[in-house]
């Protein structure tokens, strides 16, 4: 596996323009189904092209899990033309960086070139091979894959890996999201080529496909280079509704033991989708609650005033479905049991009270006082857009981002908090030694 460029599409979107100016953004849809987004910022003489398929790890055939990050780490080890060297080489002759990986909602392959014709051509239809007729080669399948069980057995040393694995397996249960991205050992042996030119073959599709452009080109050379790198794919079909994600019924509590010195600490339930209505109070709420570094109320209680444990935190990872809302930290052995009511704790007391108003604003100066470090570079505007174009949101998201965090009270928190975090139906998942 060759060096990887990209920024997972599931972190949470937030911003405006570098500069405070909106973001001018085109769209369109080509013939066969495949979506356009474009940004021309002038800056610098660079293009950076992000492309999105729902081809992610929930479209993993039953029992092999792995198949969509195997799929997207095979992409580049070779075409019908070109050989995985003979890729690698033409990239660097052109300065260009290529980077593939899958999450859980998405398949992500990226882009980055100079915008002189004479490198970003060859560069683009490089690009647009890679993803039109990839050949999975029999060699490099068993290299990846041997990384890929190196990978699960290194993880399965790491109690913070372990935990974090358990923690979904536990949350999710029988949904498609319970289940890592790379598999595990015995779904990674299982895995033939032939599930992989499956996989290509139904998921990397113009209705799949969301193409993303950024950076210095105009829009008639954007879509000349929509048509090249998408626009030639099959039309295919649109991948099925993931389905919905269960409520949690009642508080799920399970300990792992592992030889280890510090106990890794989850804690959390289903949260909220991507383009959720409370999306805004859920975000403002938990950068008070845990999301806001040293100055949350889950550090200043955990780590200041007891000092149980050097990081304590919280976040919602919004996605396709209902994401995880998630609680953690780590602690020594002796104080887990502490730790956990303690954290228990103050997410109860944040539910029932809120926010008080210095709090409030504090929040708020700095989540819109950051915005311009979020979208200071072609691929974070990329990162970012992706988002907006996977998801479905509206294309003002970015422009009306600190005006809606500005409106966010600290009744609408309260109310939306009491709604959709139920501290008496919690997920605690706790991998440690002896106490």
């Amino acid at each position: 596996m060759r060096a990887r460029v990209f920024l997972p599409l599931c972190a949470l979107l937030v911003g405006t323009t570098a500069v405070g100016s909106p973001l001018e953004i085109e769209h369109w849809t080509l013939a066969n189904g495949a979506r356009v987004y474009l940004v021309e910022t002038r800056a610098i003489p660079m293009v950076q092209l992000r492309t999105v398929f729902d081809a992610g790890a929930v479209r993993d055939p039953q029992g092999r899990r792995g198949v969509a990050l195997l799929t997207s780490a095979m992409l580049e080890e070779g075409t019908e033309k070109l050989s995985g060297d003979e890729i690698a080489r033409r990239f660097e002759t052109l300065g260009a960086e290529f980077g593939a990986t899958a999450e859980r909602d998405t398949a992500t392959v990226d882009l980055r070139t100079l915008s002189d014709a004479k490198l970003l051509d060859p560069a683009i239809e490089l690009y647009a091979q890679i993803l039109a007729s990839p050949n999975f080669p029999a060699a490099s399948l068993e290299r990846e894959r041997g990384r890929m069980l190196v990978a699960v057995q290194r993880d399965a040393q790491s109690p913070g890996s372990v935990a974090s694995k358990a923690f979904y397996r536990e949350l999710y249960r029988e949904h498609p999201y319970a289940l890592d991205t790379q598999g595990d050992e015995a779904s990674i042996k299982s895995i033939s080529r032939e599930d992989l030119v499956a996989h290509h073959k139904q998921y990397y599709v113009g209705k799949n496909a969301h193409l993303v452009i950024v950076g210095n080109v105009s829009k008639r050379q954007a879509r000349k280079i929509a048509e090249r790198v998408v626009g030639a794919l099959p039309a295919g079909e649109a991948a099925a509704p993931i389905p919905g994600v269960p409520s949690l019924e009642e508080a799920r509590d399970r300990n792992i033991d592992f030889a280890a010195t510090q106990s890794h600490i989850f804690i959390g339930q289903p949260g909220m989708v991507r383009n959720d209505p409370d999306y805004f109070p859920l975000y403002v709420g938990n950068y008070i609650l845990g999301g806001g570094g040293l100055v949350s109320r889950v550090s200043t209680e955990v780590r200041e005033k007891r000092g149980l444990a050097y990081s304590a935190y919280s976040y919602f990872l919004p996605m396709r479905v209902a994401g995880p809302f998630i609680l953690g930290l780590q602690t020594k052995n002796t104080q887990r049991q502490e730790a956990v009511a303690l954290v228990r704790q103050v997410l109860k007391q944040f539910v029932e009270e809120g926010p008080t108003a210095e709090e409030l604003e504090a929040a708020k100066k700095h989540i819109t006082g950051a915005f311009p470090l979020r979208l200071d570079s072609n691929r974070k505007i990329s990162d970012n857009l992706a988002v907006i174009a996977f998801y479905g949101l509206p294309l003002t998201w970015l422009d009306d981002y600190s005006k809606r965090v500005e409106a966010v009270t600290a009744e609408q928190i309260r109310d939306a908090f009491k709604r959709r975090v139920n501290p008496d139906r919690l997920v605690t998942l706790v991998v440690g030694g002896a106490r």
